[in-house]
């Protein structure tokens, strides 16, 4: 699944509860791993990709 867009939640955007059909891809980077894994679904008639920056449950400080 590819994404039309992609968003990096900070304060207030905490979760990809918007998104449906919704998948949770485990990636690695050649900086490392991000901060959580990024959820991929649907909003509309767009695929959206959504990353919270503190991870889930806000366990990394900014």
């Amino acid at each position: 699944m590819k994404a039309d867009i992609a968003i990096i939640g900070g304060s207030g955007v905490y979760d990809a509860s918007m998104l449906d059909n919704v998948k949770e891809v485990e990636i690695d980077t050649p900086f490392g791993k991000p901060s959580d894994a990024i959820t991929i679904g649907s909003f509309g008639d767009m695929f959206v990709a959504f990353l919270p920056r503190h991870g889930k449950g806000h366990r990394i400080s900014p």
